[in-house]
């Protein structure tokens, strides 16, 4: 098959992504074959609701080699599901499904058939139950996976969080010079093997103003930068996070590596909104996730936006 597919797994059954991923078959042409894991009766209910007629072709998985893909029809895997209504409240109910529905993305993917995957918003309350932090590192433990990094791509500029999902109070504990080397090393790995480019990397400290009492800054931050920067790595920092953010800081870097979630998610959302994409970068794949979750309470609006699906879609789509 000249162009890999791309495999979505659909995820909860009650978000936007099946809303999103009708506006963008609507409005968007991709050379890669779309395959959707997901439940008919979901599909076909929420494509009646949305006034939106599409032809489904529902694949077998075990023929999954010998099909003729395009996308004319919604290719589909039946994942069996059912609910009475359109939209229901998400609850622990959808996990089993949602499970299954990874599993197979996850065995064809082992099995070579592609290597490109989305996955749609999860409920990490209900589908995760407090196993995994979040859906990076369920899908990481999958493939045995023990080093790789979230990386919140946007052409004009990334962020990448050190730790991810991850307590605030714990973040101190987890941090140390050899995770951030091991982190900063994906990133640069990833921009120069799939983005053609040697990245620009400013990293932030953990300290308000990178001082205080603990200073990570100079035990731990510094001496990864003088290790890294000695490997021929372009980086930089560490920097007070509350300026680095500032135009003309940060049009100087391609990615600007933060010590948690929000310190770096919150600007770059603050500054683009769905224009950026979650690549987990150090996989055997390409894994992509738009840049929202569920969004219940615009479930059946109709307002979604398509964006950062369409972003993530165009990326693999190139590959």
């Amino acid at each position: 098959m000249k162009n890999k597919p791309i495999l979505l797994v659909a995820g909860e059954p009650n978000s936007i992504f099946l809303e999103i991923f009708f506006k963008t078959l609507k409005n968007e042409n991709f050379k890669s074959p779309l395959i959707l894991i997901c439940s008919k009766q979901i599909l076909e209910s929420q494509m009646k609701f949305f006034n939106y007629k599409f032809n489904i072709k529902v694949l077998e998985i075990d023929k999954i080699e010998s099909y003729n893909l395009d996308n004319n029809s919604v290719n589909i895997i039946n994942v069996g599901y059912k609910q009475k209504k359109t939209f229901e409240k998400i609850s622990v109910k959808s996990r089993s499904y949602i499970e299954e529905s990874f599993s197979i993305a996850i065995k064809l993917i082992k099995s070579n058939f592609t290597n490109k995957f989305i996955n749609g918003p999860i409920s990490k309350k209900y589908f995760l139950n407090n196993k995994f932090l979040g859906i990076t590192e369920y899908i990481t433990s999958k493939f045995k996976i023990s080093n790789s990094a979230m990386l919140i791509y946007n052409k004009q500029l990334s962020v990448s969080p050190i730790t991810t999902h991850l307590s605030i109070k714990n973040v101190p504990k987890k941090i140390t010079k050899n995770l951030i080397i091991q982190k900063i090393k994906l990133i640069d790995i990833f921009f120069k093997k799939e983005l053609n480019i040697k990245p620009k990397i400013a990293i932030t400290g953990l300290n308000p103003h990178c001082e205080g009492k603990t200073n990570e800054e100079k035990t731990l931050i510094k001496p990864a930068i003088s290790y890294l920067s000695k490997k021929k790595i372009k980086i930089f920092g560490p920097f007070p996070a509350d300026t680095l953010f500032l135009k003309e800081n940060r049009k100087k870097y391609d990615v600007i590596v933060g010590m948690y979630h929000d310190q770096v998610l919150t600007p770059l959302k603050t500054l683009y909104e769905y224009d950026a994409i979650n690549i987990t970068i150090g996989l055997p794949f390409l894994r992509i996730s738009p840049d929202h979750g569920p969004n219940e309470n615009m479930l059946g609006q109709n307002k979604s936006s398509p964006f950062s699906l369409i972003q993530s879609l165009k990326f693999l789509d190139k590959k």
